[in-house]
């Protein structure tokens, strides 16, 4: 048969021409064996002494994968670093913000006054809202700062499902289809519930007449790499969490870009572009995948692949971690004198933190560097009772001074305070005695964070 037969007839014309004209190089699609993805090939012949012509196919698939792959990384690293740096500023001058705003709001006398009030409050929400957008990059460029752990997907699913049938309105009818046994994963259940959180409510944008929203857990055993939008997932046991609609679907063209940030097909309904290519890097950066399958009219289909947990589930569900502006509850005051270390190198935000700290009745050493907080320690004999310190300062960061200071001390609380992921996991957050604190933060929130330190 001709040659061109092997191969996908989109691909037949360009192979007659480099048949014909001895192109030096083509990519070339071959016409895939059914339930087999398409195979991305560069044609070589050879003419055998008799005259007879080979022709040789050499697979470009992967190194085209890898190209991608390779690409995406860069990417990644250029806006994870833009992000952290922004991040870290940023979150500085938010913490700031926010808590003048909180502490001006106690002030007495503003009762009276609805109107300072009410310009307070709005300034509040705005700092909030910027702290959101922040925590929005870092998401997409994998540099948050997760708490994983052992999370039960049915449990998780069905508890989120109680909260998302109010939400998704008496049109929409919300279907779960859960695989028994129950798997677990490894993951932030925070971060889980935002993922499920931001797919419904796209799911609901899509039905504005109703429809159906279904939530499946599962299980698949790739042996091969699945090819798939908008990467490829290698082989190996994974647990798979489905969100699909019956909704509008996504136009073919708009597809491969709806993980790329502040791209929206929504904007005049208020879309900012930043959802799915959040939700993008929750998964990625837990170690899964997410993938996409959508048609106009027919829906769209969200698999989310994470890695196949075996080992057996905790006996006790691990402490939370400290979650930004959080309404914490009231902190009772100290039961005896302890001495907070304070390191923080920007000043209005030490003296925000300082006056906050002092007024639940510790005392407090303030820094505005490493250096200068173990130049106050010289001739101290006994150990603060804690130590609250920034990470990214001028000279020595923030891990590197709770490193020294456990070395002379080595049971002393440490509790972190940063916007920026890669510092605080390489400076040993998750060690016993080491929390984390993110930026921006509340005063209120500060205290409840100390003390949570100081209780265990």
């Amino acid at each position: 048969m001709p040659g061109e037969r092997i191969f996908d007839p989109g691909s037949r014309a360009a192979f007659r021409r480099w048949w014909e004209e001895v192109h030096p190089e083509a990519e070339l699609t071959l016409l895939p064996a059914e339930g087999r993805q398409p195979m991305l090939v560069s044609p070589v012949r050879l003419l055998l002494e008799d005259g007879t012509w080979v022709l040789l196919l050499r697979d470009v698939t992967q190194r085209h994968a890898l190209a991608a792959q390779f690409a995406e990384a860069d990417r990644l690293q250029v806006l994870g670093t833009l992000a952290g740096g922004i991040a870290h500023d940023f979150n500085n001058l938010l913490a700031v913000v926010v808590g003048a705003a909180d502490q001006a709001l106690l002030q007495k006398g503003l009762e009276a006054d609805l109107a300072i009030r009410d310009d307070l409050q709005q300034i509040r929400q705005a700092a909030d809202r910027g702290a959101a957008l922040v925590r929005q990059l870092l998401a997409y460029a994998r540099q948050q700062v997760l708490a994983p752990r052992l999370v039960p997907l049915n449990i998780a699913v069905r508890s989120m499902a109680t909260l998302l049938q109010p939400l998704l309105g008496q049109q929409i009818r919300l279907e779960l289809r859960l695989d028994e046994p129950g798997r677990h994963v490894r993951i932030d259940p925070s971060q889980l519930d935002r993922v499920l959180m931001n797919l419904a409510m796209n799911a609901r944008q899509a039905m504005p007449q109703g429809g159906t929203l279904t939530l499946q857990t599962g299980r698949v055993l790739l042996l091969e790499p699945l090819r798939a939008e908008p990467e490829d997932v290698p082989p190996g046991r994974w647990t798979v969490l489905e969100v699909a609609d019956n909704g509008q679907g996504i136009p073919k063209e708009i597809l491969p870009r709806i993980f790329q940030p502040f791209f929206t097909s929504r904007a005049h309904q208020g879309g900012t572009g930043m959802g799915l290519a959040t939700v993008h890097g929750i998964v990625r950066q837990s170690g899964g995948y997410l993938l996409v399958e959508s048609a106009v009219g027919a829906g769209t289909r969200f698999r989310i692949l994470l890695p196949r947990v075996d080992d057996a589930p905790q006996a006790a569900p691990e402490p939370a971690a400290v979650e930004p502006h959080r309404a914490p509850p009231s902190v009772p005051p100290p039961t005896e004198q302890q001495t907070i270390l304070l390191v923080e190198d920007q000043e209005p935000l030490r003296r925000l933190a300082e006056r906050a700290l002092r007024k639940t009745g510790w005392q407090v050493m303030a820094a505005e560097d490493a250096e200068d907080a173990l130049a106050l320690l010289d001739d101290q004999q006994t150990a603060p009772s804690i130590l609250v310190s920034d990470v990214i300062m001028p000279g020595m960061d923030g891990a590197e001074l709770a490193t020294r200071l456990r070395q002379r001390w080595p049971a002393l609380p440490v509790l972190l305070v940063s916007g920026y992921a890669p510092s605080i996991v390489s400076g040993g957050f998750g060690e016993s005695g080491v929390e984390y604190l993110a930026k921006p933060y509340r005063p209120a929130e500060l205290v409840e964070a100390v003390q949570s330190c100081l209780r265990t």
